[in-house]
């Protein structure tokens, strides 16, 4: 019964942190682009597409290993 509540907590706090990282992404979106470029307005599953592309892109890599 123990692993059925880490798991149910482990899906809450992912949950938690995709609203954390896409909501914040979607509404500056949402309110720079399309007035300022004539772009599109995005959703929540792009703005987490987005943002999870980005992390992947623009993430450093500073491993100091010596």
């Amino acid at each position: 019964m123990e692993n059925v509540y880490k798991f149910i907590g482990i899906v809450v706090l992912a949950v938690l942190f995709a609203l954390l990282f896409a909501l914040p992404v979607m509404w500056l979106w949402n309110w720079l682009m399309p007035v300022i470029f004539s772009l599109p307005v995005i959703d929540f599953w792009q703005a987490l597409g987005l943002s999870f592309l980005s992390s992947l892109l623009f993430k450093s890599n500073n491993s100091n290993s010596k």
